[in-house]
């Protein structure tokens, strides 16, 4: 259905098109050009990361970091269980093996207690994982340090899963940058877009430039075209790329905005006393990408169909992987968590373009349902 008010519709307010503009008139409509270049930059000026190559999408970014570590036929990867498939499939595409991690209740993100309890468990089995995929969950921080210890520990590389939380940061640091590779996803729906689109961070010289390597089909150093091994397409193009520039100079605003979204909801909410809004782990910051809250009594979904019938999207927490159909047979570590959030979780309209009015008339709907 088509609706008034969306989930976490794109937001053009800046120089977005004037940029767009620019590349056409420079004819520099392929994936090399001066706005490839500038997105490059302000994502490395804003995550403080060396390097940052854009890519097709946070899957492609994925894929490619997994190629970095060189994870390949049957090796065991780790993954938070709580996410979009987005974060998983790119296992696949390696023919690798996901095990999934179930969610704490502090930051709805990968538990390390059970990270560490898989990973023991693998390595007894004579099985380490050669990576973890950690997802930093729309937008809120996951307890980075002490799963950056844990994997320290075992010598096991920690990919980023930042695709929502672009801005969110523990301590100063940006999420993204605490393990080897970062992953952004600049989605329609993300803080900030480029239509589609993603990117690549880290601090290893040698990984960026085997990542454009690969994203560029693997094409070898010759003026013709030579190729010694298969690579991919998942360059980003130039005119997507300025409108990445113009989003990115507005991140710190859509970051406040979206805290104020956050913000609202609260203070129109809190009084109802079976609403818990997602927790944010002591000492970070995150960018509140989605409003989400969980129910003790209100089912979910009879939130979601009463917001339908005035317009208004809204969606469930994500399923979690483990109970997807696709993985019926993974292995995963679990205490129940990301299931009760699944079962009990609400992601309310959580756009940058949100009037006072807007959030109001949402939350006078989820009250009167929850007090019916």
């Amino acid at each position: 259905m088509s609706y008034k008010i969306f989930l976490s519709p794109p937001h053009i307010e800046g120089n977005e098109l004037k940029y767009v503009k620019e590349v056409f008139e420079s004819n520099y409509l392929a994936p090399v050009g001066e706005f490839l270049n500038r997105f490059e930059n302000e994502i490395c000026k804003i995550t403080g990361s060396k390097f940052a190559l854009a890519v097709s999408s946070g899957t492609a970014a994925i894929h490619l970091a997994l190629n970095l570590l060189n994870v390949g036929k049957d090796d065991y990867v780790l993954v938070s269980d709580l996410t979009f498939i987005g974060s998983v499939t790119p296992v696949l595409f390696q023919n690798a093996i996901p095990v999934f991690i179930d969610s704490d209740t502090k930051t709805w993100n990968a538990d390390p207690n059970l990270l560490e309890d898989a990973i023991k468990f693998l390595i007894n089995k004579n099985k380490k994982p050669k990576a973890l995929i950690l997802v930093h969950l729309y937008g809120q921080c996951a307890d980075i340090v002490s799963i950056m210890e844990i994997c320290g520990k075992y010598d096991i590389p920690v990919i980023e899963d930042a695709a929502e939380s672009l801005g969110a940061c523990f301590k100063g640091k940006h999420t993204g940058t605490f393990g080897e590779i970062g992953v952004y996803s600049f989605n329609g729906n993300k803080i900030i877009t480029t239509s589609g689109g993603g990117a690549i961070v880290t601090d290893n010289k040698q990984f960026i430039e085997r990542a454009k390597f690969l994203s560029t089909q693997a094409r070898e150093d010759f003026l013709h075209y030579e190729h010694k091994e298969a690579g991919f397409n998942y360059r980003m193009s130039n005119v997507l790329a300025a409108i990445g520039v113009g989003q990115i100079e507005l991140l710190e605003k859509k970051i406040n905005k979206k805290r104020a979204v956050y913000e609202k909801y609260k203070s129109l909410l809190s009084d109802i006393e079976e609403v818990n809004f997602m927790p944010e782990l002591e000492g970070s910051a995150g960018n509140r990408w989605l409003t989400t809250l969980t129910l003790k009594k209100t089912s979910p979904l009879k939130i979601i169909k009463n917001l339908q019938k005035h317009g208004i999207e809204s969606r469930p927490i994500w399923k979690p992987m483990h109970l997807q159909p696709l993985f019926k047979d993974a292995l995963s570590f679990t205490a129940g968590v990301s299931k009760k959030l699944f079962e009990t979780g609400l992601c309310l309209p959580s756009g940058t373009n949100l009037t006072d009015d807007n959030i109001l008339e949402v939350s006078s709907i989820v009250k009167k349902t929850c007090l019916k």
